[in-house]
């Protein structure tokens, strides 16, 4: 079939694609910025890339019309913009609108269990995006989920982080609100089953694992399958306010993400009763099996997509490709030149910087850089990477963002995502003659652009010459 992939640099997309590819279907995929998809990785002709932004309607003209099935798999949650709703109410009419014009035949949506009487944000935009996609000339097929565990998965991630750095919790009462997890490859099993399946057509499903757990009790079977001790005291008085503030401060989660998800936590997330799992064929996995087998996926380095991967900022609304010109005129820069021993070696080094790599030179200031950025509302350095030797353009890393990564040209090129009085560019370079070039680029807001800059650079010539002589040694 020729399947329409919407929302394809976010989690759950990254994961259906290979999958899709795989069982011999021809891909069409939907990307706001081609430049954010690493081609590369599929040699497959099966698969087209067109660019287009589901919040501008005329942007969808290059959506073929001989398409079989669409998958809608956009989400604005994270989104910065704190406006949310009205982003996906837009994005999806305009989805439908373009849709309809098309031979599509289904639809398939994944959204969020909201059986509740009264709903988050978060699972009202869900529904109200279910309500805009019904009742189209296409068939339907809504997939409900709650939490998704997988390696990569915000829930899980958030779980983790929670779990491996505080031994003493003090939580507010949402951890005591049930919900019914499911993994990820079940999610996807669900996902890929469902085309074509004429019993699916215009039927939603509550799509859930085999267990109900509260938050607690899942904190606590993660805690068990690391062999950590952990103790977890309720309190009744953290407002939604201070969850907030504490999931952004201990986990790696943006604040706007993180108050939607208390939002939703407060919510019961348990699955109504259905025969779509037996229907398709589909072994539903339990929760301590899908830590286990995100696990097997971190240690091996096969974590093929993260929450992380999905733009949060509406910095690169318009693509990467203003950004990879690193402007010249009105700024300042450092430049660093060394000549490397080794360049394969070198390179390698590059792209394994770092995450829990490190900086590779004064990773402590780092470290209170990124903090000090976590304070001021900034993702800091938490995000880390989603692979230790692997990075594509899009990735996050810590508090940057790859713009490119060549290792044919070998150039990485970074662009900061920090809270600044400016806008900031890192580039790593080798060139034929095996020299090093590192450069550090600052283009000032304002006066106050201006004084950060010399504020700031006498702790470069300490950080960056010992970094680029780390990376050439």
């Amino acid at each position: 079939m020729k399947i329409l992939l919407t929302g394809v640099t976010g989690y759950i997309a990254q994961r259906l694609l290979p999958v899709l590819l795989e069982n011999g279907h021809e891909v069409i995929c939907c990307v706001r910025d081609k430049n954010r998809f690493n081609r590369k990785n599929y040699s497959t002709s099966n698969l087209t890339v067109i660019e287009s932004d589901f919040l501008n309607e005329s942007s969808l003209q290059e959506i073929p019309n001989d398409i079989d099935v669409a998958y809608y798999l956009i989400h604005s949650m994270s989104t910065q913009s704190g406006d949310f709703e009205n982003m996906e109410e837009l994005c999806a009419s305009n989805f439908k609108n373009r849709i309809e014009q098309t031979n599509a035949k289904q639809v398939i949506y994944l959204s969020g269990i909201g059986n509740a009487e009264e709903l988050s944000k978060h699972l009202s935009s869900r529904k109200n995006v279910e309500t805009i996609l019904s009742g189209s000339k296409f068939a339907l097929t809504t997939l409900k989920a709650g939490i998704i565990v997988g390696s990569g998965s915000a829930s899980f991630e958030i779980i983790r982080d929670l779990v491996e750095k505080l031994p003493f919790m003090i939580t507010p009462r949402w951890l005591k609100t049930r919900c019914q997890p499911i993994a990820i490859r079940n999610v996807v099993e669900f996902l890929e089953r469902a085309i074509g399946k004429s019993e699916t057509y215009n039927k939603s499903y509550d799509i859930g694992g085999p267990d109900i757990l509260s938050y607690k009790e899942m904190l606590l079977h993660f805690a068990k399958i690391r062999g950590l001790k952990r103790r977890i005291l309720i309190v009744p008085v953290m407002t939604p306010k201070i969850s907030s503030y504490w999931l952004y401060f201990v986990t790696a989660t943006s604040y706007a993400l993180a108050k939607n998800l208390v939002n939703s936590m407060k919510v019961e997330v348990i699955c109504k009763p259905n025969n779509l799992a037996e229907m398709l064929g589909i072994t539903l996995v339990d929760f301590d099996t899908s830590i286990k087998l995100a696990f097997d996926k971190i240690e091996q380095n096969q974590v093929l997509s993260s929450w992380k991967d999905a733009q949060t900022s509406d910095i690169f609304r318009e693509g990467f490709s203003k950004f990879i010109e690193v402007p010249v005129n009105g700024c300042f820069k450092d430049i660093c030149r060394v000549e490397v021993k080794n360049s394969q070696a070198s390179l390698e080094k590059i792209w394994s910087i770092g995450g829990k790599n490190g900086w590779y030179y004064g990773n402590w200031l780092w470290e209170i850089r990124g903090f000090l950025d976590q304070l001021a509302g900034g993702v800091g350095m938490r995000r880390g990477r989603k692979s230790d030797t692997e990075i594509v353009s899009g990735d996050a890393l810590d508090f940057w963002r790859v713009l490119l990564a060549d290792k044919d040209e070998k150039r990485l090129l970074l662009y900061a995502e920090m809270k600044l009085p400016g806008e900031a560019w890192l580039e790593f370079k080798i060139d034929e003659n095996d020299i090093l070039t590192q450069t550090a680029t600052f283009r000032p807001l304002g006066v106050l652009g201006r004084l950060y800059w010399y504020a700031v650079l006498p702790f470069h010539g300490f950080i960056f010459n010992g970094m680029i002589n780390k990376i050439a040694g």
